[in-house]
Protein backbone atom coordinates (compact mmCIF):
# COMPACT_ATOMS: atom_id res chain seq x y z
CA UNK A 1 0.00 0.00 0.00
CA UNK A 2 1.58 3.50 -1.34
CA UNK A 3 2.60 5.81 2.06
CA UNK A 4 0.12 8.25 2.84
CA UNK A 5 1.87 10.63 5.41
CA UNK A 6 2.03 13.85 6.81
CA UNK A 7 2.73 15.65 3.50
CA UNK A 8 0.13 14.39 1.36
CA UNK A 9 -2.08 15.11 4.25
CA UNK A 10 -1.65 18.59 3.78
CA UNK A 11 -1.59 18.46 0.16
CA UNK A 12 -5.04 16.74 0.75
CA UNK A 13 -6.43 19.41 2.98
CA UNK A 14 -5.21 22.27 0.85
CA UNK A 15 -6.62 20.80 -2.68
CA UNK A 16 -9.79 18.75 -1.74
CA UNK A 17 -11.14 20.59 1.28
CA UNK A 18 -13.11 23.91 1.64
CA UNK A 19 -11.45 27.48 2.18
CA UNK A 20 -12.67 27.64 5.82
CA UNK A 21 -11.93 24.40 6.21
CA UNK A 22 -8.06 25.28 5.19
CA UNK A 23 -8.38 28.04 8.05
CA UNK A 24 -8.34 25.70 10.89
CA UNK A 25 -4.47 25.38 10.78
CA UNK A 26 -4.79 21.26 10.76
CA UNK A 27 -1.59 19.98 10.95
CA UNK A 28 -0.71 16.97 10.60
CA UNK A 29 2.35 15.69 12.50
CA UNK A 30 2.46 11.54 12.43
CA UNK A 31 0.72 8.87 11.59
CA UNK A 32 0.23 4.54 12.29
CA UNK A 33 -1.34 2.00 11.61
CA UNK A 34 -4.37 3.08 13.05
CA UNK A 35 -4.42 6.26 13.64
CA UNK A 36 -2.52 9.75 13.69
CA UNK A 37 -1.75 12.66 15.31
CA UNK A 38 -2.30 16.43 14.71
CA UNK A 39 -1.61 19.96 16.00
CA UNK A 40 -3.96 22.61 15.64
CA UNK A 41 -2.20 26.23 15.93
CA UNK A 42 -3.63 28.76 18.35
CA UNK A 43 -5.99 30.87 16.47
CA UNK A 44 -7.97 33.49 17.97
CA UNK A 45 -10.49 33.28 15.55
CA UNK A 46 -11.68 29.80 16.85
CA UNK A 47 -12.48 30.94 20.18
CA UNK A 48 -15.55 32.55 21.66
CA UNK A 49 -15.77 34.55 24.74
CA UNK A 50 -17.25 32.80 27.98
CA UNK A 51 -18.15 33.48 31.23
CA UNK A 52 -16.01 35.90 33.12
CA UNK A 53 -13.83 36.83 30.04
CA UNK A 54 -12.79 33.60 29.24
CA UNK A 55 -11.49 32.51 25.89
CA UNK A 56 -12.21 29.40 24.69
CA UNK A 57 -12.09 26.85 21.65
CA UNK A 58 -15.21 27.03 20.42
CA UNK A 59 -17.08 23.47 19.87
CA UNK A 60 -18.10 24.16 16.29
CA UNK A 61 -13.99 24.55 15.52
CA UNK A 62 -13.96 21.22 17.97
CA UNK A 63 -16.30 19.42 15.71
CA UNK A 64 -15.02 20.39 12.36
CA UNK A 65 -11.13 19.62 13.59
CA UNK A 66 -12.07 16.26 14.62
CA UNK A 67 -14.42 15.32 11.57
CA UNK A 68 -11.78 16.60 8.72
CA UNK A 69 -9.04 14.98 10.92
CA UNK A 70 -10.67 11.86 10.71
CA UNK A 71 -11.12 12.03 7.09
CA UNK A 72 -7.40 12.86 6.87
CA UNK A 73 -6.47 9.57 9.46
CA UNK A 74 -8.50 7.35 7.12
CA UNK A 75 -6.70 8.61 3.88
CA UNK A 76 -3.20 7.12 5.95
CA UNK A 77 -4.90 3.96 6.62
CA UNK A 78 -5.90 3.23 3.45
CA UNK A 79 -3.00 4.63 1.63
CA UNK A 80 -5.30 6.97 -0.51
CA UNK A 81 -7.86 9.23 -0.36
CA UNK A 82 -11.36 7.35 -0.70
CA UNK A 83 -14.24 9.96 -1.48
CA UNK A 84 -16.82 9.34 2.20
CA UNK A 85 -19.36 11.38 3.90
CA UNK A 86 -19.94 11.87 7.35
CA UNK A 87 -23.03 10.27 8.47
CA UNK A 88 -23.01 10.88 11.97
CA UNK A 89 -20.82 12.56 14.13
CA UNK A 90 -20.99 12.76 18.24
CA UNK A 91 -19.13 15.08 20.40
CA UNK A 92 -18.23 15.35 23.84
CA UNK A 93 -17.52 18.45 25.53
CA UNK A 94 -15.33 17.41 28.80
CA UNK A 95 -14.23 20.46 29.82
CA UNK A 96 -13.01 24.05 28.36
CA UNK A 97 -9.93 24.52 26.24
CA UNK A 98 -8.70 27.96 26.33
CA UNK A 99 -6.35 30.06 24.13
CA UNK A 100 -3.40 27.87 22.92
CA UNK A 101 -2.41 25.14 20.45
CA UNK A 102 -4.92 22.08 20.49
CA UNK A 103 -3.40 18.00 20.24
CA UNK A 104 -5.85 16.13 18.14
CA UNK A 105 -5.48 12.01 18.56
CA UNK A 106 -8.30 10.00 15.71
CA UNK A 107 -8.27 6.32 15.97
CA UNK A 108 -9.59 4.00 13.58
CA UNK A 109 -11.94 1.98 15.40
CA UNK A 110 -13.09 0.05 12.54
CA UNK A 111 -12.99 0.56 8.90
CA UNK A 112 -14.81 -1.55 6.54
CA UNK A 113 -15.55 -1.81 2.30
CA UNK A 114 -18.40 0.58 2.68
CA UNK A 115 -18.41 2.47 6.55
CA UNK A 116 -15.58 3.44 8.23
CA UNK A 117 -15.52 4.89 12.01
CA UNK A 118 -13.21 6.83 14.07
CA UNK A 119 -12.38 8.34 17.77
CA UNK A 120 -10.81 11.46 17.72
CA UNK A 121 -9.39 12.89 21.24
CA UNK A 122 -8.76 16.79 21.59
CA UNK A 123 -6.96 18.59 24.44
CA UNK A 124 -4.97 21.46 25.14
CA UNK A 125 -1.53 20.97 23.94
CA UNK A 126 0.33 19.32 27.09
CA UNK A 127 -2.61 18.63 29.11
CA UNK A 128 -2.88 15.50 30.81
CA UNK A 129 -6.40 15.19 30.03
CA UNK A 130 -9.43 15.32 27.19
CA UNK A 131 -11.24 18.33 26.62
CA UNK A 132 -13.25 16.77 24.17
CA UNK A 133 -13.66 13.75 22.16
CA UNK A 134 -15.86 12.94 19.01
CA UNK A 135 -17.11 9.32 17.43
CA UNK A 136 -17.48 9.90 14.03
CA UNK A 137 -19.22 7.48 11.33
CA UNK A 138 -18.46 7.70 7.54
CA UNK A 139 -19.86 5.94 4.48
CA UNK A 140 -17.42 5.73 1.59
CA UNK A 141 -18.82 6.78 -1.37
CA UNK A 142 -16.69 4.47 -4.46
CA UNK A 143 -14.89 0.70 -3.52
Amino acid sequence: MPEFGPEQMRDLLAGVFAPWVQDLQITPVAQSADGAKFLVPENPRLVRGGGGGMKVFCGQAVAAVADTASVLTLCAVNGRFRNCTTVDLTTHFLRPMGLGDVEVRVDVVSNGRRMAVTRAELRAAGAEKPAATATCAFAYLED
